[in-house]
C-alpha cells in the first residue's frame, strides 16, 4: 500500500498534528469528492501506527510497523469500505459519478457498508494490540453505511474501546446520522484552489487540464481519473440536451444516458444550472466555458423563477440518485422537468 500526499494537503496536515496530544477517539474528515480524503486518512493512520514518527508528523516508512502497513497486513489496522471499492486505490474517496477506477469484478458488488463489516471489528477491538500502541480503524465513505451498519457503529462510538481511533471520511455530512456526527471530531478538508489543482494536473501530463478540472467541479483526482479515460461522450451528450432542450431530445437521450451513473448526471446538470445562473447574474462561467454561447442564450431566455425551480429540482434529485426505481425513468423525468423549466 503506497500512501500519497498531495500539495493541497500540506496545510491541513500541519493543522491535524495539533490533535495528536489529545487524540479524539473518532475523527470525521469531510470535504468534496475527488480531493484525496482517503489518501489523507490512510497517511494519518500509518503515522499513528508508526514507531518512529518524523517531526512533521509523517510516518518514517522504515520501521516494522510501516513495513506491515505498506504490505497491507498491519495487525493493529483495519479498513472498512464497500465491497465495490475493494479493488480500487485509496485515492478514489469512494466518489460517485463514475470517477472511480472499478475493476470488472466490482460491477455487482455492494456499494453499502454492511452491518457484518462493522460487527466484524469486535474481535479486532477486543484483543491486545500487537505493539502495545494504538489500534486504528479507517472507514470511508461514511455515507455508504446502511442503517443497520450506522446503528452498529454508533454503539461502538458511544462506548469506544480504549486505545482505538476511528478515522472516517465523508463527501456528504448531511447523509450521516446526527448521532454519529455528534460523536466524532469533525475535520474539514477543502477543495484546492484552481491554480494549485491545475498545476498538479499539468505535472501529471494531463492535456487540456483546465477543461477537465472545471468539468469535474475543481476536484483534481476526479479530473485526472476522467482525463485518463479520454472520454467526454456521456457528458457532452447530456450537455447538448441541456443546451437545446426539447421533449423529443429528452426522450431519445434518456435511453442512452440511463447506463451512466445517475449521481454523475445530476452533478453535471447542477453545474450546468450554476453556470446559467452565474451568467445571468454576472456574465461569468465556471464549469463549462466550451458552451459559453449556449449558456448565454439560456441565461437570457430562462426566467429567474424557472431557473430557481430547476436548481431546486436538481438538488432534490441528487439525494435519491443512488437508489432509483428505474434509471431510464429517472433520466426522463430529470430532462423533461428541465425542459419544462426552459419553456
Amino acid at each position: 500500500m503506497v500512501v500519497t500526499m498531495y500539495p493541497w494537503q500540506q496545510e491541513p496536515w500541519a493543522r491535524l498534528q495539533h490533535l495528536r496530544e489529545r487524540l479524539p477517539h473518532a475523527i470525521l474528515f469531510h470535504g468534496p469528492a475527488g480531493i484525496g480524503k482517503a489518501d489523507f486518512i490512510e497517511a494519518f493512520a500509518q503515522s499513528l501506527l508508526c514507531e518512529n514518527v518524523r517531526p512533521d508528523g509523517h510516518a518514517c516508512g522504515a520501521c516494522a510497523s510501516c513495513g506491515w502497513f505498506a504490505q497491507g497486513n498491519h495487525p493493529d489496522y483495519r479498513r472498512v469500505r464497500p465491497e465495490a471499492l475493494e479493488d480500487e486505490l485509496p485515492a478514489s474517496d469512494g466518489e460517485e459519478g463514475g470517477e472511480d477506477k472499478k475493476s470488472k469484478s466490482t460491477k455487482t458488488a455492494s456499494k453499502d457498508i454492511k452491518i457484518e463489516q462493522v460487527r466484524g471489528l469486535s474481535d479486532f477491538m477486543n484483543i491486545s494490540t500487537h505493539r502495545q500502541g494504538l489500534r486504528v480503524v479507517v472507514l470511508y465513505p461514511a455515507e455508504a453505511l446502511n442503517m443497520p451498519a450506522s446503528n452498529a457503529l454508533l454503539k461502538t462510538l458511544e462506548e469506544p474501546p480504549p486505545g482505538t481511533v476511528f478515522l472516517l471520511a465523508s463527501n456528504s455530512l448531511d447523509r450521516l446520522l446526527p448521532t454519529i456526527l455528534s460523536r466524532c471530531r469533525k475535520f474539514a478538508l477543502a477543495m484546492p484552489d484552481h491554480a494549485q489543482a491545475l498545476a498538479w494536473l499539468q505535472q501529471q501530463g494531463v492535456q487540456d487540464a483546465d477543461s477537465w478540472l472545471r468539468e469535474q467541479g475543481g476536484a483534481p483526482l476526479a479530473a485526472l481519473a476522467q482525463s485518463e479515460t479520454g472520454n467526454r461522450d456521456e457528458l457532452d451528450a447530456l450537455l447538448q440536451i441541456l443546451a437545446q432542450p426539447s421533449v423529443d431530445g429528452a426522450l431519445r437521450a434518456a435511453d442512452r444516458l440511463s447506463k451512466t451513473p445517475l449521481s454523475a448526471l445530476v452533478a453535471w446538470q447542477q453545474r450546468w444550472l450554476y453556470d446559467v445562473f452565474s451568467y445571468k447574474l454576472s456574465g461569468t462561467i465556471r464549469y463549462y466555458p466550451r458552451y459559453q454561447r449556449e449558456l448565454a442564450g439560456l441565461a437570457a431566455r430562462m426566467s429567474t423563477p424557472n431557473l430557481m425551480r430547476a436548481i431546486k429540482s436538481a438538488n432534490e434529485r441528487r439525494a435519491v440518485a443512488d437508489h432509483p426505481l428505474s434509471p431510464k425513468l429517472f433520466v426522463e423525468d430529470m430532462l423533461l422537468d428541465y425542459t419544462a423549466c426552459c419553456a
